[in-house]
C-alpha cells in the first residue's frame, strides 16, 4: 500500500539523483509531512475521534484523491462518526438536559458539515457517494433551541446580578440566532444589556499650567461592551455606578542635558607598501597606527505625571487611587579623535564625522506624553477587568 504519489516518488528520485544537503534535507522532510498526514486520521480513528478522523481522511483525499489509507479511513469512521452524533444527542435528550436543543443544533450542524465537505471532494464523494444530512431535524432543533435559550435567559435575568445578565444577554442572543425575531428576544436583549452594563461619570482635572490637550483617547481604548463611560459634565436619567476622576500633575524635563564622556586608545596594523623578500618575491610592508578616540554621550530625560481614582457611588468608598508616570529620554552619541585616522574602525570614524546638536524638547514631551497614556489605559484596564 503506497504512502506516497508517483509524481511524489519522482520528484524525491530527481533529489536523490545527485542530491545536495539542503535537497536531502527537504526530501526527508515531504515524506515525514506525507506520512504524518496519512497517519494522523488513523490515529484519530483508533481514539474514538470519529469526526476528526473523517475531516481529516476527506482533506486528505482533496489533494490526493487516490489515497487508499485515507479512504479507508474515511469509508470506516463516517458511519461511525454520524451514529455517534445521533446517539449523543438522542441520550441528551432522554436525559433532559438543560441545554439538549442547542446541543442538538451543533450535532446536526456537524453531520451536515461533513455532508458538505464529502460533496465538495471528488475522493471523498466517491467512497461516500450520498452523505447524510440532518436539515430537517436542525430547523426542529433550532425552533426548540430558541426556547431553550430564551428560558434560560429569563432565569438568569430574574437573578438581577451584573454577571447573570451578561449570561441572560448572550441567551437571548442566541434564541434570537436560532429563529430571528423569536418573542421578545430583541427588547429582553437590551434589557439584559443595561443591567449589566457599569455605568462610570468620569472627569478630567488638569492640575497643571500645561495645555496638555486632553486624555479622551484613554477613555476609549478602556471602553467596551458591558462599560459605559459618560463625562460627569453631561446629564443623565440614569444614576453611575462609579466615578473616575484622571488627573494631569504636570511635565517636567531636566534643566539641560547631560554629557558623559568616555575614551579609548586604539592601534592597528596599516599597509604602506611592498618590498622584495629575501626569495625575491613582494612582501606588505606594515606600520602600526594610532589614535585616541574621545566618545561623547548626551541625554535628557522628561516625565509626565497622572493619577487616577475610582469611587463607589453608593458607598463613597475609594475603590483605586493609583499615580502613574509617562517615561521620556532623548539621547545622542558622538566622537571626536587625535591621531591617525587610519587606525579608527568603520564605526568610530561614523561617530567622529557627527557633530553635538541639542535636544528636540518637543520630541521629548510628545514621548512622555504618549507613554503617559499607555500607562493609564494599562492600569485603567487591568482594573476593569474584574467587571
Amino acid at each position: 500500500m503506497p504512502l506516497i504519489s508517483s509524481w511524489q516518488l519522482a520528484n524525491l528520485r530527481s533529489y536523490f539523483c545527485d542530491p545536495t544537503p539542503m535537497q536531502k534535507t527537504l526530501a526527508l522532510l515531504l515524506i515525514l509531512v506525507i506520512v504524518d498526514a496519512c497517519s494522523s486520521g488513523k490515529a484519530a480513528l483508533k481514539k474514538g475521534n470519529y469526526y476528526e478522523a473523517v475531516l481529516e481522511s476527506v482533506h486528505r483525499l482533496r489533494s490526493s484523491p487516490d489515497n487508499k489509507k485515507a479512504k479507508a479511513v474515511l469509508a470506516e469512521g463516517y458511519k461511525l462518526a454520524v451514529d455517534y452524533i445521533d446517539t449523543d444527542i438522542q441520550n441528551a435528550i432522554t436525559a433532559d438536559d438543560p441545554a439538549k436543543w442547542r446541543n442538538a443544533v451543533k450535532g446536526y450542524e456537524s453531520i451536515n458539515y461533513l455532508a458538505d465537505q464529502i460533496k465538495t471532494s471528488p475522493g471523498a464523494k466517491k467512497v461516500i457517494p450520498n452523505p447524510s444530512t440532518r436539515f430537517k431535524e436542525l430547523a426542529d432543533a433550532k425552533g426548540k433551541a430558541a426556547e431553550e435559550s430564551y428560558q434560560y435567559g429569563i432565569t438568569a435575568l430574574m437573578k438581577n446580578t451584573r454577571e447573570d445578565s451578561k449570561q441572560a444577554y448572550f441567551s437571548f442572543k442566541d434564541a434570537n440566532n436560532y429563529e430571528p425575531g423569536y418573542k421578545e428576544c430583541i427588547e429582553m436583549m437590551t434589557q439584559a444589556e443595561f443591567n449589566a452594563t457599569l455605568r462610570i461619570a468620569y472627569e478630567e482635572i488638569n492640575a497643571s499650567r500645561i495645555n496638555y490637550g486632553s486624555l479622551q483617547p484613554v477613555i476609549r481604548s478602556v471602553e467596551r461592551q458591558f462599560l459605559s463611560f459618560r463625562p460627569m459634565s453631561q446629564k443623565d436619567t440614569v444614576p453611575p455606578h462609579q466615578y473616575l476622576r484622571i488627573i494631569f500633575n504636570g511635565y517636567q524635563e531636566d534643566g539641560r542635558a547631560s554629557v558623559t564622556t568616555s575614551t579609548e586608545e586604539v592601534k592597528t596594523q596599516v599597509k604602506t607598501g611592498t618590498k622584495k623578500g629575501a626569495d625575491g618575491k613582494d612582501q606588505d610592508v606594515m606600520e602600526t597606527v594610532s589614535a585616541k578616540v574621545t566618545y561623547f554621550h548626551k541625554v535628557k530625560n522628561g516625565v509626565a505625571h497622572g493619577s487616577f481614582s475610582v469611587t463607589d457611588v453608593e458607598s463613597n468608598a475609594v475603590l483605586q487611587n493609583q499615580n502613574v508616570s509617562g517615561n521620556a529620554s532623548w539621547q545622542y552619541d558622538w566622537a571626536t579623535y587625535s591621531g591617525d585616522a587610519r587606525a579608527l574602525t568603520s564605526n568610530q570614524a561614523n561617530l567622529c564625522k557627527l557633530r553635538e546638536t541639542n535636544p528636540n524638547d518637543q520630541y521629548l514631551y510628545n514621548q512622555a506624553m504618549s507613554n503617559l497614556q499607555s500607562s493609564l489605559s494599562s492600569q485603567l484596564k487591568g482594573f476593569y477587568s474584574k467587571y
